[in-house]
C-alpha cells in the first residue's frame, strides 16, 4: 500500500483536521472513519489490499484525536461537516464513506445527510444508537467496555478520569488497551498475534492519544446522546457487516441496524470484532462494485 501523504486541512469553522491518504491516486475515493479510539493512521494491515482493489482512501483524526483540535460537546452528526470540508479541500465530489466500530455512526450520518454525494456506505462491526437498544445496548460487551460505559454514564469527569488511566496504558504499550484473554473472541486473539496487525495498532493508538483522552471521551459521550439524525432516513446503498462473535460491538447492534436501514445489504461474518479485518477484502470488493455502478 502506498501512503500518498499527510496534511492538515481546515474545518468549516476553522479547526485543524489531520488527514492522511493511502492507496492508488486514481482509485475510487473512500473517506474512512476510524474507530474509538483511533486516528488517521488507522488502516488495514495488508498493505497491498488498497492497491489490489483500486482504492484511494482518505482518513482523518476526529476532533480531539491526533492533530485535530478538540470540539467539546460534539454530536455524531457533527462529523458530516468535517467530511464535507475534507472532500471539498481534496477536490473529491462523490465518494464511498466507510466506518468501523466507533466510526460507523459517523459514516451513517454522512449516508443519511449527504444524499447522492455518497456512492455507498460501508458499516463494519457497527454501533447502534443507545436509545434504540436501551439496557440491551451494553449486553454481551467485554469487561473493558462495560467499565468504560459505566464511567461515561457517571458523567464527563468520571469518564475523563477513567480514560486517562487507559491512555497511560496505551503510552506504555498500545496493545495494553485490551486484555486479550478477557476481552476478545478467539478469532480476535489470533489476529492480534500477527506482527503486522500489532504494528498498525501501535501507530494508530499512539497518535490517537497524542492530546490525551479527549477525542475518546467525546466519542463515547456522543454515542450515548441522540446522534442528530435518523438512520431510517438513509437512502444511499449501505453494506452492513457484523460479527457473530463480537464482544466489543455485539451482534445485537448490527441486527438492529439491519432492521431499520432501508435496503441495507447485510453480511454476517464468522468473526469477532478486530478479526472482521479477515473479511475486509471481500466486503470492500462488494462495496466498490456497488459504488462503481453508481458513478
Amino acid at each position: 500500500m502506498t501512503k500518498l501523504g499527510e496534511r492538515v486541512l481546515t474545518s468549516a469553522d476553522g479547526r485543524p483536521l489531520g488527514v492522511a491518504e493511502w492507496g492508488t491516486p486514481q482509485g475510487v475515493p473512500v473517506i474512512s472513519l476510524h474507530g474509538t479510539p483511533g486516528s488517521r493512521l488507522g488502516r488495514h494491515h495488508d498493505e497491498a489490499m488498497l492497491d489490489r482493489l483500486g482504492m484511494r482512501v482518505v482518513t482523518y483524526d476526529r476532533p480531539g484525536y491526533g492533530v485535530s483540535d478538540r470540539y467539546r460537546g460534539r454530536s455524531v452528526v457533527d462529523a458530516v461537516s468535517d467530511v464535507v470540508s475534507i472532500a471539498d479541500s481534496l477536490g473529491i465530489d462523490r465518494f464511498v464513506v466507510g466506518g468501523g466500530s466507533g466510526g460507523t455512526p459517523h459514516a451513517l450520518a454522512c449516508a443519511a445527510l449527504l444524499g447522492d454525494r455518497v456512492l455507498t456506505a460501508y458499516a463494519v462491526v457497527p454501533v447502534a444508537p443507545y436509545e434504540a437498544l436501551g439496557e440491551r445496548w451494553i449486553a454481551g460487551q467485554a469487561p473493558a467496555n462495560v467499565r468504560e460505559w459505566s464511567a461515561a454514564m457517571a458523567g464527563e469527569e468520571a469518564l475523563i478520569d477513567y480514560l486517562a488511566g487507559e491512555v497511560d496504558k496505551i503510552r506504555e504499550d498500545a496493545l495494553n488497551i485490551l486484555d486479550v484473554e478477557e476481552d476478545l473472541a478467539p478469532s480476535d486473539r489470533a489476529l492480534m498475534a500477527r506482527e503486522s496487525v500489532q504494528r498498525v495498532f501501535r501507530e494508530m493508538l499512539a497518535e490517537a492519544v497524542r492530546q490525551g483522552p479527549f477525542g475518546w471521551v467525546d466519542d463515547v459521550l456522543a454515542f450515548l446522546r441522540p446522534w442528530g439524525f435518523d438512520v431510517a432516513t438513509i437512502r444511499v446503498p449501505v453494506v452492513l457487516a457484523y460479527g457473530e462473535h463480537d464482544t466489543l460491538a455485539p451482534k445485537a447492534h448490527g441486527e438492529y441496524l439491519a432492521r431499520v436501514i432501508p435496503g441495507a445489504e447485510v453480511r454476517i461474518m464468522d468473526s469477532g470484532h478486530v478479526s472482521a479485518m479477515d473479511h475486509a477484502e471481500e466486503n470492500w470488493a462488494r462495496v466498490l462494485q456497488i459504488a462503481t455502478g453508481r458513478t
